[in-house]
């Protein structure tokens, strides 16, 4: 598939703004981290999941639990991507029973790695609730899900591509959206 970059929608500092104002919102909207549970799901939310842990713990001077979950065999297209995917591994380190489990991705598109999070967290027990923040939200849900907290709406066409790149898998921090060249 061939991509041609438009524009950058979100530099280092917009991104940094959105994940502080993230994490502010996850404490507000929860009354304190007493009962979350912060999981990232891999590959950009786990990244996303520990800068948003950070801020909150410089915020509110205690830990929160850190999880990862790779929902690879959990997604509806699974035979779709590789005849072996490459399964990597899922870290909750506490009971989700009746805790909030903020699942946190880089960004939403039509709803279908959300549901296969979903349904992995619920292999881990029955938390209280489960919330949703995105660093990008771009519309055209497939499903009835909508995330919690949002860094940026950024209305799409379905010929566009929203990029995260993060320093911790890419190198450089930059959101950009790029367009499906004609072949």
């Amino acid at each position: 598939m061939n991509l041609k970059r438009k524009a950058i929608i979100m530099n280092p500092e917009e991104m940094r703004r959105a994940i502080v104002r993230i994490s502010h919102e996850i404490i507000e909207a929860n009354g304190g981290i007493s009962q979350i549970i912060l999981v990232g799901i891999r590959k950009r939310g786990a990244p996303l999941a520990e800068r948003i842990r950070a801020h909150i713990v410089e915020i509110e001077g205690e830990e929160v639990p850190l999880g990862v979950l790779d929902i690879t065999l959990y997604r509806d297209d699974v035979h779709k991507v590789a005849p072996q995917p490459l399964v990597e591994s899922t870290d909750i380190p506490v009971s989700v029973e009746n805790m909030v489990i903020v699942l946190i991705d880089d960004v939403l598109f039509t709803g279908r790695t959300v549901r296969a999070a979903l349904d992995a967290v619920m292999d881990f027990g029955r938390p209280r609730a489960i919330q949703l923040a995105v660093l990008v939200d771009r519309g055209h849900r497939e499903l009835p899900i909508r995330a919690d907290f949002v860094g940026k709406n950024v209305p799409t066409s379905h010929r566009e591509i929203v990029k995260v790149a993060l320093r911790e898998t890419d190198g450089e921090d930059e959101v950009s959206i790029a367009e499906i060249a004609e072949s």
